[in-house]
């Protein structure tokens, strides 16, 4: 068992500068395009909520405002990505950058959200999840101003939180090397001697 490890360790001990670059790009990537993802549909979010202010709002609507806005705040940006989402994919980012693999690589950004190569309660979580929020945007379409805006402000605030706790904790992670949640990859066994896998 030692002779194998010492066979793996010294088989792995060091990637060439190709490589490297490799993994660099495909967490750039990776965390790139989920926070791409979160600032455009923040920015779209934007334009309806910013809609609703410019046609005024009522005592009631502001009051709802605020409050779907703090309940958005809480439930979304903390609870959602700060405690839960944020940290993960900062986890499945360094497990990309241990262990690249072709297909991790190019497709980072489903990789790192987990969208595949996830363990079972994960793969489900995630798509689960990506139909409700499909739902929930199809519904928002139907309805009028300025109910949508005071909506999509709760969910701008929220999304804005997300991006930001994305990049702290992805660099948390990396400078730290370590996950902060479990990053709840499929193919990680317990007693498993670490890969030092390439492309």
């Amino acid at each position: 068992m030692i002779a194998v490890q010492e066979q793996d360790e010294s088989r792995g001990a060091g990637p060439g500068p190709g490589r490297s670059v490799m993994r660099v790009l495909g967490i750039v990537w990776g965390i790139g395009g989920i926070a791409a993802v979160l600032v455009y549909a923040a920015a779209t979010l934007g334009r309806y909520a910013l809609e609703a202010l410019v046609a005024g709002l009522g005592p009631v609507e502001w009051f709802l405002l605020v409050a779907n806005t703090a309940f958005m705040a809480w439930a979304e940006g903390y609870r959602g990505f700060q405690q839960r989402f944020s940290p993960r994919v900062a986890a499945r980012a360094l497990h990309l950058y241990d262990h690249p693999t072709l297909p991790r690589l190019v497709l980072a950004p489903l990789f790192c959200a987990g969208f595949f190569g996830g363990t079972p309660r994960l793969l489900r979580t995630i798509w689960l999840g990506t139909g409700l929020i499909v739902l929930a945007v199809l519904l928002f379409n139907q309805l009028p101003q300025p109910w949508r805006g005071i909506l999509d402000a709760g969910v701008l605030v929220g999304m804005i939180w997300g991006t930001t706790s994305l990049l702290a904790a992805t660099w948390t992670t990396f400078r730290e090397r370590r996950e902060i949640v479990p990053a709840e990859v499929a193919d990680r066994v317990p007693g498993r001697i670490p890969e030092t896998t390439g492309l």
